[in-house]
């Protein structure tokens, strides 16, 4: 199933978001977690590429997985960044052999030791160079993107990065997933602005329970997300305390997700982390909710 048609749908729902092994000896751990999701039945789950550096081949291994013993509908992610032609054709056509038809076109994270390389030569220099590559080839995918509430780090002002997000869209995008933010007002007012650029498709909001305390700095540092005082009393008060800090980020999240929900945003997705029982904690506290 395509996941536009499920985003369409006026019904409240939550998906999942669960990453690869980074090595062919943790892949039966990770996959055993990410079962463990798919069988809480979320309306999709998306897998990452790579995560870590880890070979992409474990993308399309745990999202064919995921899709053919749970009947999951899976968002495979693609990067093209340092990529060639031929190694993007050659993994769309392996998207299409394993029956995925939704992909998250992304640029990815320029390897370290590229940066500051002359990438004039790439044949890909961001996203919008993937979507177009997607959309001229014969695989009919619904295509996902990534949208910053907080702007892209490589922005230089919001005005700038919605501009971009608009050919983003323009160029061939059926939705958007954002980043992870911690402050809902940041994505009501985000969405605000890009509906008045006139960007229309579906804006999925991205939310990251926090569980522990070394979780915070890394979601700082790889998003730049703003962590609004409220979430800084939670950290200090529970941050030392293991068992309070995973209760207490799963209550936050959840929060974040019903006053997404009693706003009219009805689809949210969870950045899970390959947590098993924190994926079924938070859908546990949406239980009633999602029934509706």
């Amino acid at each position: 199933m395509k996941i536009i048609d499920l985003l369409t749908q006026e019904k409240m729902s939550l998906s999942f978001e669960v990453f690869p092994p980074k090595t062919e000896t943790s892949f039966e751990s990770v996959k055993t977690a990410t079962e463990e999701i798919a069988k809480l039945r979320p309306a999709f789950m998306s897998v990452t590429y790579g995560a870590g550096g880890g070979t992409s081949k474990y993308t399309l291994d745990i999202a064919k997985n995921i899709k053919e013993l749970y009947d999951v509908p899976t968002l495979a992610h693609l990067t093209c960044v340092s990529s060639s032609k031929e190694m993007v054709q050659q993994k769309i056509t392996e998207i299409q052999a394993a029956g995925i038809q939704n992909v998250m076109a992304l640029r990815g994270d320029i390897p370290a030791e590229l940066e500051g390389a002359d990438r004039s030569h790439w044949d890909y220099q961001y996203a919008i160079d993937l979507i177009r590559e997607l959309k001229d080839s014969n695989a009919d995918f619904c295509i996902g993107g990534a949208c910053y509430p907080e702007v892209h780090p490589e922005s230089v002002n919001q005005k700038e990065d919605i501009k971009r997000l608009k050919e983003k869209v323009d160029a061939g995008c059926d939705f958007l997933t954002t980043q992870m933010f911690f402050d809902n007002n940041l994505f009501y007012n985000f969405l605000y602005k890009i509906r008045e650029a006139g960007i229309t498709v579906p804006v999925i909001p991205g939310i990251m329970p926090i569980t522990n305390a070394n979780q915070i700095e890394r979601a700082m540092k790889l998003s730049g997300s703003f962590m609004p005082q409220r979430f800084k009393s939670l950290a200090d008060k529970f941050g030392g305390d293991p068992a309070a800090m995973k209760q207490a980020g799963i209550a936050y999240a959840t929060d974040q997700i019903i006053d997404l929900y009693a706003n009219n945003i009805c689809n949210v997705h969870v950045y899970s982390m390959n947590k098993p029982d924190v994926a079924e904690k938070i859908q546990s506290n949406l239980s009633d909710i999602l029934s509706k």
